[in-house]
């Protein structure tokens, strides 16, 4: 009973996490090609603070949700045409980076420098897949394809990836010395 207990508390948080990346996703900065998102801060949130299961799960929640319609992509988006669109691989991305965020963290430390060191890997993972699916949905060169979706979020990124280390691995603390079902703790 305790156990499944736990599992649903850990699938709620995962729920909420899903709904907290359509909310940062909400927070844009528009761009030519690809807006700069909140998304990216909430990924490596769940994943920082859900380890790479649970942080995944959320990932995957929230990308149904939106290719089902509700309006959770930036900028209000939803719908298949924008996970088959041009920056639909960087949605796409969020799930392999979800999973790599946490499983490094689960198999290192959850500590700022490793969630610093995941949040970055993650980064890197999802501009990669991202990236080439611009280029090929877009019909872009390789070069073109770095400089519309690659080369303008790295700056961003590493403030991103440092705050998603920073905040996550403090609420993850909190959710842990409040006894709130933290994969892992």
């Amino acid at each position: 009973m305790i156990q499944s207990r736990s599992k649903l508390s850990k699938m709620i948080v995962s729920a909420l996490f899903a709904a907290i990346i359509g909310i940062l996703a909400q927070v844009v900065v528009p761009l030519p090609l690809v807006p700069i998102t909140g998304q990216t801060l909430a990924i490596g949130l769940a994943a920082t603070i859900l380890g790479s299961k649970y942080g995944t799960l959320s990932v995957i929640i929230y990308l149904c949700l939106g290719a089902i319609g509700v309006p959770v992509y930036a900028e209000m988006g939803s719908g298949l045409g924008s996970l088959f669109g041009p920056t639909g691989g960087f949605l796409f991305g969020f799930i392999p980076a979800a999973f790599i965020m946490g499983y490094y963290l689960e198999k290192t430390s959850f500590t700022v420098k490793q969630a610093l060191v995941a949040n970055i890997v993650g980064m890197f993972v999802t501009l990669f897949i991202g990236t080439a699916w611009l280029k090929y949905a877009a019909g872009l060169t390789w070069p073109a394809a770095f400089a519309g979706g690659f080369i303008p979020f790295i700056p961003v990124g590493f403030i991103k990836a440092g705050l998603a280390a920073w905040i996550g691995i403090a609420v993850r603390n909190r959710l842990a010395s409040a006894r709130i079902a933290v994969p892992g703790v």
